[in-house]
């Protein structure tokens, strides 16, 4: 690894007042069936001694809160913000109440290994009514809370219509939206990052890299249309402007200050590296202006 990449850099996560790596790690990739074990425990703990400290993972990514657990034991869990989710595991899915919620946390809280999440976000939900009612996965998360099982509360959801309604409740601290800010679409600036802003509500970015779509192999123009062609005309202007686009995808979406933290689901300690390399490595400003997004 390059000495001469600049270190990450922290922001503040809204109110919450920690202060996070920009660029951090993403629990999706580690959770697949064809990574192993090792290869998992390897690529949270390159992430870490590369800088990253926050690490977000779900019930819903395979094996992966089980294995960041086994990543974080022997003294690696003191050196992460550690957040997980609630809502869609894959036995409970779509399970928002009281109970539920509880039993979920828990259930996440053993698989990691740890007493308490930094931050605990409720995942994917079709509708809110279940989430902001009386004994419903907001007013069982500030229990848990108030009991020290999770420091903070947040919303992770692609409807920012869910987000507006989650941050007008006061409840939660953090919001993650998914695929909505990246080279392709930019959607999350219209409305939702100015919301946030004004509430001092933190924000962040799932997938800046879309899904692979950016991740600087030639993406195939009829891949997930409409942004495959999108894709496909961002790497071909890379390739003629001698840019790597898995560079230009993370960094476009660093250069965002409303946006405090952006997670790629590396699988292995290669793709972590890669991504650093990527987060990390100068890219010329004329770049910048001349981009056709």
């Amino acid at each position: 690894m390059s000495t001469q990449n600049a270190p990450l850099p922290l922001r503040r996560l809204g109110r919450t007042d920690l202060k996070v790596t920009a660029f951090s790690m993403g629990g999706a990739g580690i959770g697949r069936s064809n990574v192993t074990d090792d290869e998992a425990i390897e690529a949270v703990h390159r992430a870490i001694e590369l800088g990253v400290n926050y690490l977000d993972t779900a019930p819903l990514y395979g094996e992966s809160e089980r294995r960041v657990g086994l990543a974080l034991a022997g003294g690696w869990r003191e050196k992460v913000y550690l957040a997980t989710k609630t809502g869609t595991h894959p036995e409970w899915r779509g399970d928002y109440s009281a109970s539920g919620t509880r039993r979920s946390v828990e259930n996440s809280l053993r698989l990691l290994g740890t007493d308490y999440l930094d931050v605990c976000l409720v995942h994917d939900p079709s509708s809110m009514d279940a989430v902001i009612a009386k004994d419903g996965a907001f007013e069982e998360l500030q229990r848990m809370r108030e009991e020290g099982l999770v420091k903070f509360i947040g919303l992770g959801v692609r409807e920012h219509e869910f987000h507006r309604i989650a941050i007008e409740t006061g409840v939660v601290d953090v919001i993650l939206t998914y695929l909505d800010y990246n080279l392709i679409r930019q959607t999350a600036a219209d409305s939702l990052l100015p919301l946030a802003r004004e509430n001092d509500i933190g924000v962040i970015n799932g997938s800046p890299i879309a899904m692979g779509l950016l991740s600087g192999l030639e993406p195939h123009p009829n891949s997930r249309p409409p942004d495959g062609e999108k894709a496909y005309q961002l790497w071909k202007w890379a390739e003629e402007n001698n840019q790597n686009l898995l560079n230009l995808a993370i960094q476009f979406c660093l250069r965002q200050p409303l946006i405090h933290i952006n997670l790629t689901g590396s699988k292995d300690a290669t793709e972590v590296e890669q991504n650093f390399v990527a987060a990390t490595t100068p890219v010329p400003e004329e770049i910048w202006k001349r981009l056709p997004i």
